[in-house]
């Protein structure tokens, strides 16, 4: 579905069924880039979601926690000192 919207002083709006179907809520920030000529935005949630997607392929729930080692090996050190 296409929706137009005109820019004033450097502003346009964006409309309710666009925000309501990728849930941008008053405050969100939103990350704006050019792609092949075309202005895209996404909000630092979606962003957030896809970087975490990209990664879980490459350490996948199984695996173990790279955080909890970190901190064992942390608390084993500072015990050791």
């Amino acid at each position: 579905m296409n929706h137009a919207t005109s820019l004033s002083n450097g502003r346009t709006v964006i409309p309710v069924a666009l925000r309501e179907q990728l849930d941008i809520q008053n405050g969100d920030q939103l990350i704006w880039s050019v792609r092949d000529g075309a202005l895209t935005a996404i909000t630092r949630r979606a962003q957030l979601s896809s970087a975490q997607a990209l990664f879980q392929k490459y350490a996948p729930r199984s695996a173990p926690s790279v955080v909890d080692e970190l901190i064992a090996e942390r608390r084993a050190a500072s015990e050791s000192e």
